[in-house]
């Protein structure tokens, strides 16, 4: 089938499971993506263990925009557009530090971390006239949700917990300790951070069940997983779906096993790690019930990504062009884990995942070569397959399981479908006001 070549229409035949290359190569429809999804979603910029105090502040991006995160004197958490309103210059040059002002080197602008301005040299009754407090940092719309921070340009976009639309349940799983403390897990120190010639949504959604048995043959032949027995150690995760909201983020799951026991024989050459997830998830138990076995990893539309397998990892996609990807890799800890215990987990990163890791490089190879292998004039002309289970009818989450979203074969294509027609409601509605708001199953 030769889908017709077009820089605005309809570019996704959900129906049929078919998405046209040119959303993945078009300069014309990348240019629209950061107007029409990048200034307008909620965007993860970070994770309040970053900026623990006063002046602490770490860079973030949403969409191609450099981000100051920021927490105040009265611990308010802001987000602030990286630009100088003088002349535009950066008023922050590092990834992260503490600080009672940001200055611009250009001509000496000062905002304090309110981000109002602090100073204006030279300027002798030059700006007198000036209305000051309309000329601060830009400031992003900013929500904390259990520690992670996201940030929207949108004024009239919906609250982030309604932006979720019923994934927070997952979410908040997801960030919680081993233990089920709510919040309970920080950042490592520092983000990993490559590019990838691929477009941002190559990699997205993060939910691909049926690649793992080619693309990372050679990793589990190695046994890195910290058993020794293959890449991942979660164990009675029980049955295992794909998982999809109407609003586009996805996941995959595996439904509540009461009498799980996840770590079971995990860690076998650093028992003090098992020993202290064994107990941790007992704790878990306690306070959640059957809902302490359920591992999910939320994919949060449009650009973030998530893997749970302890330890717990957040991907961001950030677009560089239509042909060039940003990666930024938060790698989280259960913050109440003994200092042993992090070092060990901290090696099994660097071994495992990251641009060092064995299975992100065979990723990156794929989506590099997927990319490559579409440039081609005749290349452009046919459809992208995305018709694995096309026929299954989603299982309905509340009425089914007592869980919310649409649930699917672990196999299934569904995930994709249902993000990539979420991606073009929005590239094609001119405001909140006008994009469809399906009720949540």
């Amino acid at each position: 089938m030769v889908m017709e070549r077009q820089t605005t229409g309809r570019w996704v035949d959900k129906e049929h499971g078919l998405v046209s290359p040119d959303i993945f190569l078009n300069q014309e429809i990348y240019d629209q993506e950061l107007e029409q999804i990048f200034a307008r979603t909620w965007l993860f910029v970070g994770h309040e263990s970053q900026i623990p105090n006063p002046g602490d502040y770490v860079l973030g991006r949403m969409g191609e925009e450099t981000v100051i995160v920021v927490r105040d004197n009265n611990q308010k958490v802001h987000i602030f557009l990286n630009r100088c309103r003088h002349r535009g210059n950066r008023v922050c040059r590092y990834d992260e530090g503490n600080t009672g002002i940001f200055t611009c080197t250009f001509h000496g602008w000062s905002y304090n971390l309110e981000g109002h301005i602090a100073a204006l040299p030279y300027h002798a009754g030059g700006y007198a006239n000036m209305p000051k407090d309309e000329w601060g940092l830009v400031e992003a719309r900013c929500e904390v949700f259990e520690g992670s921070i996201w940030g929207c340009w949108d004024k009239n976009a919906p609250s982030f917990t309604d932006y979720l639309g019923g994934c927070e349940t997952y979410l908040s799983g997801f960030l919680a300790g081993v233990n089920g403390s709510l919040g309970g897990a920080e950042v490592l120190a520092g983000v990993a951070k490559w590019r990838l010639p691929a477009n941002w949504k190559v990699p997205c959604p993060d939910t691909d069940r049926t690649h793992g048995w080619i693309t990372h043959k050679s990793v589990m032949e190695v046994r890195i997983g910290p058993s020794g027995e293959g890449r991942r150690d979660r164990r009675d995760s029980g049955t295992q779906y794909t998982v999809n909201f109407p609003h586009g983020h996805t996941m995959s799951m595996s439904l509540p096993k009461l009498e799980a026991e996840p770590y079971k024989d995990s860690w076998a050459e650093a028992p003090i790690v098992r020993e202290y997830l064994e107990h941790a998830y007992q704790e878990r138990k306690k306070k959640m019930g059957a809902m302490a076995s359920v591992t999910s990893s939320p994919a949060i539309f449009p650009n973030m990504g998530t893997q749970y397998y302890q330890p717990w990892v957040v991907r961001i996609m950030h677009p560089q062009g239509p042909l060039m990807t940003e990666i930024w890799t938060y790698f989280f800890m259960d913050k109440e884990a003994p200092a042993e215990v992090k070092e060990h987990i901290r090696d099994y990163y660097g071994r495992y995942t990251g641009p060092a890791g064995m299975t992100q490089q065979d990723d990156m190879e794929n989506w590099h070569w997927a990319t490559e292998g579409a440039l081609g004039t005749v290349s452009h002309r046919y459809p992208y397959n995305y018709t694995l289970f096309l026929d299954e009818t989603p299982q309905d989450g509340p009425s089914t399981y007592g869980l919310p979203g649409n649930f699917c074969n672990i196999m299934s294509d569904e995930n994709h479908r249902r993000y990539y027609q979420r991606w073009q409601e929005m590239m094609l509605a001119k405001d909140w006001g006008e994009m469809t708001h399906p009720a949540v199953r």
